[in-house]
């Protein structure tokens, strides 16, 4: 994974708390139930958390507050800033989904929210592969991003956004890479893990997926 999103990210890192809770109208459908979508990642995880994408700490402060044991990975110096002044005593290293420091410790949760949309479906995999074989065997992987059902709704979604003039979410629908519900299970499955699916709002879905073998 490429960190061609770093400059973005370092940018909206003083506005993404007040984009998340509202304030922007063109990303508002996007973060409804944010702070509910965090906290269900949160209480679906256990013992040691490796988190993908911190961004300024919101969920990481929900681990945090659970006594879970978190390792934080984040490719925004301007994220991991703000996330350092928010958070004390956090390990929080400079790293993405494909490429991070090695964790000194067994990993029982992998979690992401609004950030897995970054990997290409090639890159995907990879990092399913990478992390079936990082998690202990009852091990579990929860992430919340944007996924469509089918690539049909994804451009249905786009086509809304441009017709409610939200232009610069359309861009981001395009240009990132959202990707379909079949498309992730069919990685899930091929790494060994039994996956689950359930809309949050409308755009986000919760992917709860444990390696087969576990409780």
């Amino acid at each position: 994974m490429g960190r061609e999103f770093n400059e973005l990210f370092d940018e909206w890192s003083h506005s993404y708390d007040q984009t998340v809770t509202g304030h922007d109208p063109e990303y508002e459908e996007v973060f409804i139930d944010y702070d509910k979508i965090l906290k269900t990642v949160a209480e679906k995880s256990t013992g040691t958390v490796l988190e993908f994408g911190v961004g300024t700490g919101n969920l990481t402060a929900m681990l945090n507050e659970r006594g879970l044991n978190v390792f934080g990975i984040e490719p925004s110096e301007g994220m991991r800033t703000i996330a350092k002044q928010k958070l004390k005593n956090i390990t929080l290293l400079d790293g993405d989904f494909l490429d991070f420091p090695k964790i000194d410790a067994e990993i029982d949760t992998i979690v992401s929210t609004y950030a897995f949309h970054h990997l290409t479906d090639a890159e995907k995999e990879t990092a399913i592969q990478k992390y079936s074989e990082l998690l202990k065997k009852d091990g579990r992987i929860v992430f919340a991003d944007t996924v469509f059902s089918t690539e049909e709704a994804k451009q249905e979604k786009i086509r809304e956004s441009l017709k409610r003039n939200f232009h610069r979410l359309a861009e981001d629908l395009q240009r990132e890479y959202y990707t379909t519900i079949p498309v992730l299970q069919h990685i899930f499955e091929k790494y060994g893990f039994e996956v689950s699916f359930i809309k949050l709002n409308p755009f986000v879905w919760l992917m709860d997926a444990q390696k087969k073998g576990g409780e």
